[in-house]
């Protein structure tokens, strides 16, 4: 009789290997996890994924009232409201993958506490769930470009590369809060003035051609500078990112592979803790 074979889980000790084929292994488990959070997000509303559109939308006409046509803020050359919404797009995904990123495991405790899996899958179900969001936002810019009669060039065939760079900034940021919101339940009321912060370090409302050399190269250790400039540049013919980019796309990375290792060492401790 053939015996069924044994699988015996141990605590990690000290820095630990990734273990990205375990990730590939449990891959139907992540899809089921990201159908799960967006179920969830609209449950009982009564808009449902209109959401997604209201809230980049709205803040576009605040945004080109008073930014735009009071305090007459540059927008290279661009109508503000397409110069806005199309950062805002980027930005709008960026900041709700990082709220559920970093919320992630504390809502799904009950699951944690329970089963074995993969625990970086919670984490990054949070972030893969919010490109449903971005590409009904992102009709709404067709319709915008449109309007203003900007045609998109060849250069948008990078577009999903700049949606991939803000996926890494989003998830390599969002494993560092998740995991120290499992020992430090302040980081819940960190994270939403860490936003608040970071879009005002980000060229959402205004462009970074404000700023001269060096300064708009270093201004590209902020990730978000070149995903947003980087939107703009294919989408509607703006300023090349040029070297801030290449800042922006290190960053991204050292913030995804340090998270991604720190969450591996301390996810031992998640099932005694939460």
């Amino acid at each position: 009789m053939t015996s069924l074979p044994v699988v015996i889980i141990k605590p990690s000790k000290g820095w630990v290997s990734l273990k990205l084929g375990e990730l590939w292994e449990y891959r139907e488990l992540l899809y089921f996890l990201t159908w799960r959070d967006i179920k969830v997000r609209y449950k009982q509303t009564v808009l449902g994924v209109a959401w997604a559109v209201i809230q980049p939308f709205f803040s576009m006409v605040v945004f080109s009232l008073f930014f735009g046509h009071l305090a007459k803020i540059p927008s290279d050359g661009i109508p503000y409201p397409l110069f806005s919404y199309a950062a805002l797009l980027p930005w709008n995904y960026f900041a709700q993958s990082l709220h559920q990123a970093s919320n992630s495991l504390i809502g799904s405790s009950n699951l944690i506490s329970k089963v074995y899996f993969p625990r970086l899958l919670i984490p990054i179900s949070g972030v893969l769930s919010g490109v449903i969001d971005f590409a009904v936002a992102f009709t709404v810019l067709m319709g915008m470009m449109i309007y203003y009669s900007v045609w998109p060039t060849p250069r948008i065939l990078l577009l999903p590369f700049f949606l991939l760079l803000a996926l890494i900034t989003a998830l390599g940021t969002g494993t560092w809060l998740s995991a120290l919101n499992v020992e430090y339940r302040d980081v819940r009321y960190v994270v939403p003035f860490l936003t608040q912060f970071w879009m005002f370090a980000t060229p959402v409302v205004y462009p970074s051609s404000l700023l001269s050399e060096p300064w708009r190269t270093l201004y590209g250790l902020n990730p978000m500078v070149g995903v947003v400039e980087g939107f703009r540049w294919v989408l509607l013919g703006a300023n090349p990112p040029g070297a801030l980019l290449v800042v922006s796309i290190w960053v991204s990375i050292l913030l995804l592979v340090s998270g991604a290792y720190y969450f591996r060492r301390i996810e031992k401790r998640f099932a005694d803790i939460i």
